[in-house]
């Protein structure tokens, strides 16, 4: 006769643990579909924490950022920025409308059905956001800065440099309207790259000088990193730091008239 203990191996589990039936087909449903509802809660409990605090995607509503980008064209907005991470002079921004900036928008109607999931889908982020209300222009003045339009070869200046801006689109001026302000503390002085085309800071600013045209950054959802649809056009969107390399700080006007290498040129005094 063999030990108690062999036979307890033998017989396949510890002393008094009776081996468990198998499910059933129902038993086997039940569970799988409460394993998809949980790993579809926590996916979209993350996509919400994603978009609120981190990224969101945004479809472009207009043709004012042509040729950078393209009305319908889907990017990725970084919410880092501002935040951890500061706004800079050629940045890229999604901002809330300042008031008045845009038109009525028909609101589209696909039926009760699917103007909810739409809804529900944008709220959590896996939907891009259509951009109704919210305007993308690139970042031309900071807090302080003066810009003026334009130096002898029709070039934007900023705090007293000229700007070469590769980004504004093929045939377009750096800007129709003549114009010098200064940007409020707080705020932004905005324009959209295909600049005849852009109802932007320029076309918003009765004043003159720029305290109404300019955007508070409290409006600012956050920074366009990249292009991601159509898929063809995959791209980073870069701030064009070159531009704005010799700009000196908010509130610092270089003297005398700018070169065409950016650099000041004095009278020689």
């Amino acid at each position: 006769m063999a030990p108690r203990g062999e036979q307890d191996v033998l017989s396949g589990g510890s002393r008094g643990v009776a081996p468990q039936p198998p499910r059933s087909a129902a038993g086997r449903l039940a569970v799988a579909i409460k394993e998809f509802v949980l790993v579809a809660a926590m996916a979209i409990t993350l996509s919400f924490v994603v978009k609120t605090f981190l990224i969101q995607p945004f479809f472009i509503p207009s043709e004012s950022m042509e040729s950078t980008l393209v009305k319908n064209d889907r990017v990725i907005v970084s919410k880092l920025t501002p935040g951890p991470f500061p706004l800079q002079r050629g940045d890229v921004v999604v901002f809330a409308d300042p008031g008045d900036w845009l038109p009525p928008t028909p609101v589209t109607d696909a039926g009760p059905v699917m103007n909810g999931v739409r809804k529900a889908l944008t709220f959590v982020g896996l939907y891009p956001d259509t951009s109704e209300g919210h305007l993308i222009k690139r970042v031309i003045g900071l807090p302080g800065d003066k810009v003026e339009c334009c130096d002898d070869k029709g070039r934007l200046m900023v705090n007293g440099v000229s700007i070469d801006e590769p980004y504004v689109k093929d045939g377009q001026k750096p800007s129709e309207s003549d114009f010098s302000i200064t940007v409020p503390q707080g705020e932004l002085w905005v324009m959209g790259d295909n600049r005849g085309d852009s109802s932007d800071s320029r076309f918003h600013d009765p004043s003159g000088n720029g305290s109404d045209g300019s955007v508070p950054i409290s409006l600012v959802v956050g920074k366009a990193e990249a292009l991601v649809w159509p898929i063809d056009r995959l791209t980073r969107l870069g701030d064009h730091p070159d531009t704005f390399t010799k700009v000196p700080a908010a509130g610092v006007i270089t003297l005398g008239r700018a070169t065409p290498s950016g650099e000041p040129e004095t009278d020689g005094s």
